[in-house]
């Protein structure tokens, strides 16, 4: 008999007896469970075995047997309920109890947070989507950004507490001259796989990432010895290992499908490799064949609970859930905002009236105003000032709001299963409606958006940023990938600034010109930001070294538990 099968007859006994515990006999079993007195005798065993009841059989003829209900239905279904949940298997959990959101968002609760199971650690965290690419070299968010960066490695990497570059697959590097640049590779590095790395590994790599406008300066890469990679490039860059800790450089497998925009198994080298990933689980696992330190949580967990970690995951008064972490009071601005993008090449907002009139119309306090606290508090956004925390490019007193050149229908574009950014459609919906204009919303996908898909027919983009560590030349990653930027500014404005970059690349001395960057987007009308988020991560409890990175969630492989004694870390 099935387990289920035997918790069905456990249900009608449990409610033909009204949970009470009785005197009675096989044959009135039989009746009540519709099976033969030779099959009560397996039920009732196997019931015993499970500890649901006692059976204390009757001695003599017309004597009455002992029932004893060890366990409650309710107990029963929660225990089942339970064991789907630990499964990943939550839509069945929730028909399993009933419907009741209430009771399912509790098992979730007890069953987050850390655990040690079969000797592993375990860290477990909710979110609210599915993670249905993480291909480096394609439009990725910014989650999907962060756990890119656990499974892969690039030739440097930025050192988050130093903020300064450093060796990752390449362990040393020098310039022959600003245009020749020559990198040692580690030897006897695995893919997850378990093949070695090779330097055709990277040369296949980077022959797709010099096709990006960031690294279109590569000319030609080559591996004159063993364990080396040569870079020559057609412009001086006097920063060139600062620019290969970009995202976009991470390096692949040569037979890696890196066209593909739904990686849902990627193959790296880093810290941790995937073996889950689907609509309900996303499981990360540490490669002991890592060549760093071995990471020191075994599992990293992530569950996706759509509806139910929205509306029942709710934070308590001094905590909160943020991009599926649970974070304490001690939040920090994220680095970087949201942010309205007009398109000033074939939009409305190329008309300079219809740019001042959506200006004036749609700044932060006008938009913080309409959105619902119920719907988008747990975010806890705050009016922007420029595209970074710190910046003021936006000015403190606007222009008066003339009236639209026309009563038209103007076209918004976001990113879809995003929780915020159909709110704030709805509130620019609001604000334009007032002056007879009607606002068409389209939800994308980053890839679609980040690749130009329906551009011609937007008006402008509500988006967002996150920059991957705090340095001032990290806004470049974002002002120049895939050309979103590009193809929604007039060609002369992008170039300007496009060149004040290769200057500042070509000499060493020349200060940052990123913030001026920031500072002409908003000067432009081209960007508009509006709100920054607070993110954070509970630094409490037996998880140690939880601390809150540029993207608002934590190194996992730096985290580690403190055992416990009576229920208490030590």
């Amino acid at each position: 008999m099935s387990g289920q099968r035997l918790k069905v007859q456990f249900q009608r006994l449990y409610n033909h007896f009204s949970g009470q515990d009785a005197d009675t006999n096989l044959q009135d079993i039989a009746e009540v469970l519709f099976c033969t007195r030779r099959n009560v005798r397996m039920v009732i065993n196997k019931m015993v075995d499970k500890g649901w009841i006692a059976w204390e059989p009757a001695v003599g003829r017309g004597k009455q047997s002992r029932l004893t209900f060890c366990s409650t239905d309710n107990e029963l279904q929660l225990l089942h309920a339970r064991k789907l949940v630990a499964e990943g298997k939550l839509e069945p959990a929730l028909e399993a109890l009933e419907h009741n959101a209430d009771k399912l968002a509790q098992i979730i609760q007890e069953q987050l947070g850390h655990t040690t199971a079969h000797g592993k650690q375990i860290v477990r965290l909710p979110y609210y989507r599915a993670f249905s690419n993480l291909n480096p070299l394609q439009p990725l968010r910014r989650s999907e950004q962060h756990l890119v960066r656990q499974v892969f490695n690039g030739l440097t990497r930025i050192n988050e507490e130093k903020e300064e570059v450093e060796g990752d697959l390449a362990h040393h590097w020098e310039a022959l001259n600003p245009r020749h640049w020559r990198f040692y590779i580690r030897p006897s590095v695995r893919f997850h796989d378990g093949r070695l790395l090779s330097t055709d590994d990277i040369i296949a790599t980077f022959d797709q990432v010099k096709q990006h406008r960031l690294f279109n300066h590569i000319l030609e890469i080559n591996a004159p010895f063993t364990n080396t990679v040569d870079f020559y490039l057609t412009s001086d860059d006097q920063r060139f290992p600062d620019l290969l800790t970009n995202l976009i450089a991470m390096i692949q497998p040569a037979d890696a499908d890196m066209g593909n925009p739904n990686v849902l198994f990627p193959i790296g080298t880093g810290p941790y490799k995937v073996i889950q990933n689907d609509s309900k689980r996303f499981k990360l696992e540490a490669s002991d064949q890592y060549f760093g330190f071995r990471a020191l949580i075994d599992i990293v967990d992530i569950w996706m609970l759509s509806e139910v970690a929205s509306c029942y995951l709710q934070p308590a008064a001094d905590a909160s859930q943020l991009g599926g972490v649970s974070v304490s009071t001690r939040l920090k601005l994220d680095e970087g905002c949201n942010f309205l993008l007009f398109n000033r090449v074939g939009g409305l907002p190329a008309d300079p009236q219809w740019l001042q009139y959506l200006q004036g119309r749609l700044t932060a306090l006008h938009l913080l105003q309409r959105l619902n606290k119920d719907q988008i508090g747990d975010f806890r956004l705050t009016n922007a000032y420029g595209i970074l925390p710190g910046w003021t490019h936006v000015p403190l007193y606007s222009a008066p709001v003339q009236e639209p050149p026309s009563k038209r229908i103007v076209t918004i574009a976001f990113a879809c299963q995003h929780p915020v950014y159909p709110h704030v459609a709805n509130a620019i919906k609001e604000i334009l409606g007032e002056d007879g204009i009607k606002l068409k919303m389209l939800e994308l996908t980053t890839t679609e958006i980040a690749l130009g898909k329906h551009s011609s027919k937007i008006d402008l983009w509500l988006g967002g940023m996150s920059l991957m560590n705090y340095r001032d030349d990290a806004l470049l990653s974002w002002f120049f990938n895939f050309d979103h930027i590009a193809r929604a500014m007039p060609e002369e404005e992008f170039k300007q600034l496009e060149l004040e970059v290769l200057r500042w690349r070509a000499n060493i001395d020349q200060a940052s010109p990123c913030q001026h960057i920031g500072a002409k987007l908003v000067e432009f009308g081209q960007i508009m930001p509006l709100f920054h988020n607070w993110l954070g991560v509970d630094d409490s409890g037996a998880v140690q070294g939880m601390q809150s990175n540029s993207m608002g969630w934590f190194d996992f492989k730096s985290v580690w538990m403190k055992p416990e004694l009576d229920g208490k870390a030590l």
